[in-house]
């Protein structure tokens, strides 16, 4: 696919940045990918990466069961960037010494360049002393043979290296965070100039691309799409019915578990912009049944995931010979769910919750599937739709999780439950664009807590449920910070709900951020 051929492997030894790293990789123009730590010499050499980058994590090198990557890795002249951990293991590869630091480095830290630094192409053209962020424990202590130093910090006295000869390059610092200065400069400067990179990641050629794999992939087939009313779907399909037209056949299951006005959203976003089919399944009642008495979240998800098939395959029969379904699976959903993006192992992040398109899927579909978003951040989604058409504002609604209320309505799920909750959900929507936040924040909604708390109302005891309002800021869906909205605004969604959703005497606002807590409550 056109601006995937140039691309750099980012091998993941559990960095809680590797995703960061990904994505500024990206913002300079070349395609990333995050693979184990454990990928081999020849599979590399497979990938043709232009460059790889070896990234933090929370082990030391010196410990017996430390990560190690495949040495031979260093012998097929690809630039290599390792960061933190990344350059220790470098550093010891090659000879050099790393041990525990005296005064550990954990946040902002002033780097100072050494004149060889100045003048090397990862830092050509920065300050010579400039803001760093740190997060380590550990730093080398005695530079491997063949390597010089660039820089150095007040507890790390080599905070930056590279091989006299060799295109391999170390810093101690996360130039992924953007606490630190320089650090989108330094990645630009290793994928274009040392990686030798042209810069051909953009939506536009992969819009382009896209719809041409597809035309040739699928051919005279048909392909079902399921609308859920989020972004994600949408962009797959546009660029579908970009890619083959009127063989692709889209259906909008009304699931019950979907948001106030939700359907008619998705209708509206597609009339005029598509020549596309929409078929409108009502099967609440079939989601509602399987999820009675269910309240574990992982559960809730597999049978929402398997029960969103088996209607697909019931529609599929009665349009006739169908043999594709397309989903809008996501990156981040591939990393949540600790699934494998390609053939070289399993991806090392633990599984943080299951997808209903990823892992909530059953292992006999029925179908072929394609995923044509599978390599994308939110981000980048957005940017595509926008490429391929889509209305801005429909582009730009807050991200709807597949399993939809039904993750936002904690405990078991019923039916007054998901009405007293999408009133909930659309005061706080509405009240947020009345304010002009909407564009301002990455997502925002209402939780239906399993709590009952007593209030007074009209001079009379109440024991009625609670209702959570989360609201976060973020560029990936990776983390995301809980956005500070203000409390007029947060007095008057309180009010409103209070007084205009039957049932509820309290709301409360969620302050945590992800990490340690995930954007969804289940």
């Amino acid at each position: 696919m056109e601006g995937m051929e140039e691309k750099i492997l980012i091998l993941d030894f559990g960095a809680q940045y590797v995703q960061l790293i990904a994505r500024r990789v990206r913002e300079s123009g070349v395609y990333s990918r995050i693979v184990p730590y454990s990928v081999t010499a020849e599979e590399v050499r497979r990938l043709a990466p232009k460059g790889l980058i070896l990234s933090g994590g929370p082990s030391s090198v010196y410990e017996k069961d430390a990560k190690h990557c495949d040495p031979k890795l260093f012998d097929l002249n690809i630039p290599v960037l390792g960061i933190c951990y990344g350059m220790q293991l470098l550093a010891t590869c090659f000879g050099g010494t790393v041990a525990p630091s005296p005064d550990r480095e954990y946040g902002r830290a002033t780097l100072e360049l050494t004149e060889i630094g100045t003048k090397s192409p990862l830092f050509r053209g920065t300050p010579e002393t400039q803001q760093v962020w740190m997060s380590h424990g550990d730093h080398v202590t005695k530079l491997p043979p063949e390597f010089e130093p660039l820089a150095t910090s007040t507890s790390s006295p080599v905070c930056a290296m590279r091989h006299c000869e060799k295109p391999l390059y170390g810093v101690q610092f996360h130039p992924e965070v953007v606490h630190t200065q320089y650090g989108t400069e330094t990645f630009l400067r290793f994928v274009r100039e040392i990686c030798g990179c042209r810069g051909t990641w953009t939506m536009k050629n992969f819009a382009a691309s896209a719809v041409e794999r597809f035309r040739h992939e699928i051919g005279n087939g048909q392909v079902i799409c399921g609308l859920s009313g989020g972004v994600d779907s949408a962009v797959v399909a546009a660029i579908l019915s970009t890619s083959i037209g009127r063989q692709l056949k889209c259906i909008l299951v009304d699931n019950g578990l979907m948001r106030k006005g939700e359907a008619e959203a998705v209708v509206r976003a597609f009339e005029g912009h598509f020549d596309v089919e929409l078929k409108m399944i009502d099967a609440s009642n079939g989601f509602l049944e399987r999820l009675a008495g269910i309240v574990e979240p992982q559960e809730k998800r597999r049978r929402i995931g398997h029960y969103f098939i088996d209607v697909f395959a019931e529609a599929a029969q009665k349009l006739g010979n169908v043999q594709y379904l397309a989903q809008g699976t996501i990156y981040p959903d591939i990393i949540e769910s600790g699934a494998s993006l390609d053939q070289t192992g399993g991806n090392p992040a633990a599984t943080i919750k299951l997808h209903h398109n990823v892992g909530g899927l059953p292992e006999t579909l029925g179908f072929k599937l394609i995923e044509p978003l599978r390599e994308l951040f939110k981000d980048e989604v957005r940017k595509l739709g926008i490429e391929l058409g889509l209305p801005e504002d429909f582009v730009w609604r807050h991200p709807f999780p597949g399993p939809g209320l039904g993750v936002r309505c904690l405990g078991e799920v019923t039916r007054e439950k998901l009405a007293r909750l999408r009133e909930a959900d659309a005061i706080v929507i509405e009240e947020i664009q009345g304010a002009g936040l909407y564009r301002d924040v990455s997502q925002v909604f209402a939780v239906l807590l399993p709590v009952k708390s007593v209030g007074v109302m009209g001079d009379g005891r109440t024991y009625d449920d609670a209702i959570a309002i989360r609201c976060v800021t973020t560029d990936d869906f990776m983390t995301a910070d809980w956005s500070p909205l203000p409390d007029a605004l947060l007095r008057k969604m309180s009010t409103r709900i209070i007084n205009e959703v039957k049932g509820v005497n309290r709301v409360v606002y969620d302050i945590s951020s992800k990490p340690p807590a995930t954007i969804e409550w289940e």
